[in-house]
């Protein structure tokens, strides 16, 4: 007899069929809002690192990434976040950011009877990853939710997936300060990180008005797929605690958790540059201004989505009622529901579309 299957939720996009084909059937064509997929191009100085000619060396790639790798981290999390003191021997590429999310439990060791704490509205595959090793799951955005179980580990994610909403350091600091009374790891989510304006305060777990100055427990988490594009090139790293990045690069090495050298070529000069990621935010500052006049025109609610790639929308009612009333508009957006009860009234917009399509969906909230 085989092993059971493993006892995951169904991937939450694949209920989205009947929706995507209804908007699809629109005479102007499908908008599509539903996920945060980069539409915009890639930055010329990446494409050519990609296809520079260390990029092109046949040997393996080392899992814990090339030294020019490392130590660009470590300037962009200074200039970018005000981060100082990264180590760059605390720094460590990852297969993009989704995978790490889905095994960090696994890495760490947890398993049945650990807790894992997970906002209260969460991308969904914080708990996957819970369930992947059979521990707990509490979904809270207080420190309440600590109490006495056993917690191994707190997510935190700010700017959100799904709301935009941004923590301000002290709420930060907070669920810092109790973790480590716990002896848990705090995992940030940082990856919209870098598409937040300076007055909106979107802080690193790791900048020392949250961490004290010491890294101690800490793990901050990138991607490069929203700020640079590279969702394709599946670009992300982790830094924090040199303790236990290094602990994570003895198992990713057993597990052959290796990015490619092409993939680390480019995610230096995406690292050095400052400049494209700047563009590419106000690219999705302006998307966001337009939508979301639109939305609200249309008798839309928008709660939080002060930065990040996302707009989080009510009309009052069930969000798959308003999921349908879009698409029959040629508009497709995300269930508020993918990412927690609390979110059965919402549905997430995204700003991933070109600009063509971001004023046609405002088209058609106008001629609502």
């Amino acid at each position: 007899m085989g092993a059971s299957p493993l006892a995951l939720p169904d991937f939450p996009w694949d209920s989205l069929r009947e929706a995507k084909t209804r908007a699809a059937g629109h005479p102007g064509g499908i908008v599509d809002l539903s996920v945060g997929t980069p539409v915009d191009p890639v930055s010329p100085a990446i494409r050519a690192a990609l296809a520079s000619e260390p990029a092109q060396e046949p040997g393996y790639p080392a899992t814990w990434g090339t030294t020019a790798l490392r130590e660009a981290v470590a300037g962009a999390m200074a200039r970018r976040y005000g981060v100082l003191g990264i180590d760059p021997d605390a720094v460590l590429p990852t297969i993009g950011s989704k995978e790490l999310v889905a095994w960090l439990p696994t890495l760490l060791g947890l398993g049945a009877g650990d807790v894992v704490v997970i906002p209260e509205l969460a991308y969904p595959t914080y708990e996957v990853g819970a369930r992947l090793v059979g521990a707990d799951v509490v979904r809270a955005d207080s420190t309440a939710a600590l109490g006495p179980r056993r917690v191994r580990l707190v997510w935190l994610n700010s700017p959100s997936n799904p709301t935009g909403r941004v923590l301000p350091p002290e709420q930060l600091r907070e669920v810092v300060a109790l973790a480590r009374e716990h002896d848990a790891v705090v995992a940030s989510d940082e990856c919209y990180l870098a598409l937040a304006d300076p007055e909106e305060r979107a802080t690193s777990v790791l900048h020392e008005s949250v961490s004290g100055g010491a890294h101690t427990g800490l793990l901050a988490v990138h991607s490069l797929s929203k700020s640079s594009n590279l969702a394709g090139y599946r670009a992300g790293y982790l830094t924090g605690d040199p303790r236990l990045v290094a602990e994570l690069l003895q198992v990713r090495k057993h597990a052959g958790m290796m990015v490619p050298r092409p993939v680390q070529a480019a995610m230096v000069a995406a690292l050095d540059d400052d400049e494209h990621v700047a563009a590419q935010w106000a690219r999705y500052r302006s998307r966001r201004h337009r939508l979301r006049e639109a939305l609200t025109g249309s008798g839309f609610k928008i709660e939080h989505s002060e930065a990040g790639l996302y707009l989080w929308a009510t009309e009052g009612r069930h969000c798959r009622q308003t999921v349908d009333r879009l698409a029959a508009l040629g508009i497709l957006v995300a269930p508020g529901e993918f990412y927690g009860p609390s979110g059965a009234e919402y549905v997430r917009v995204a700003l991933t579309a070109t600009d063509e399509r971001v004023d046609e969906a405002v088209r058609r909230l106008d001629r609502r």
